[in-house]
């Protein structure tokens, strides 16, 4: 067990993970009142205070000990869901289309600041190694965000965004998975199915386009 690498990676990721996973939470409650449901409101979860959204389980335990038992070859967690009532929306089909992609959407935004940042710390000639991984660290966490929780299957973002575009025959026959669909998807990212068919060829599209994005910045590094 190498307590300081354990350390070490706390305070690297410590920040970014907060912010990804409290700004991804409130931006679905967010959407949520926008569309017409106030029960995130209500509860007080459409907020920045990140210990409304920690999960002891998903955000604390289950990922260290996921380090603990991989050697940090494999790390999973969750925050605590900020509750909708989808059927409180004004359209609750379509509007749950934009209530799931709230959260995914500004994870890329802060993969783009987090790029944007890193850009600006090399370009200042910036050689502190912590603020560095930092903010790879950043880019990182966001990225698998996005791209994980766009996984088309219920009910992950993407599986309620899947649902709101089917008609409705097929809509309903993809909700009726949601019971189980945290197990499948578990099953699949175990298997590698998730990792190889969708994260890495996602992620990839992801860096070449914050590449492209910020490509006259990064093209000043020489």
């Amino acid at each position: 067990m190498d307590i300081a690498h354990l350390i070490q990676t706390v305070a690297l990721y410590a920040l970014p993970v907060l912010f990804a996973i409290t700004i991804h939470e409130a931006a679905h409650g967010y959407a949520a009142r926008h569309f017409g449901d106030n029960t995130a409101y209500r509860l007080g979860r459409i907020t920045l205070n990140p210990l409304k959204h920690i999960d002891p389980i998903g955000t604390i335990a289950m990922p260290l000990l996921l380090y603990f038992a991989t050697s940090g070859a494999f790390l999973f967690g969750y925050a605590k869901p900020v509750p909708v009532n989808f059927g409180a929306l004004r359209n609750p089909k379509r509007d749950m289309v934009w209530v799931a992609l709230a959260g995914p959407a500004v994870n890329f935004v802060q993969v783009i600041f987090w790029a944007l940042m890193l850009t600006v710390l090399l370009l200042m000639g910036v050689q502190e190694e912590f603020f560095l991984k930092m903010a790879l660290g950043g880019i990182q966490v966001n990225l698998v965000m996005w791209a994980f929780n766009l996984f088309p299957l219920p009910p992950l973002d993407g599986g309620r965004i899947l649902v709101g575009l089917l008609p409705w025959k097929q809509a309903q026959a993809v909700s009726r998975i949601e019971p189980w669909g945290f197990f499948i998807v578990m099953g699949l990212v175990l298997a590698g199915v998730v990792g190889s068919l969708w994260l890495r060829p996602l992620m990839a599209l992801g860096y070449g386009f914050i590449k492209l994005l910020l490509s006259p910045l990064i093209s000043l590094l020489g």
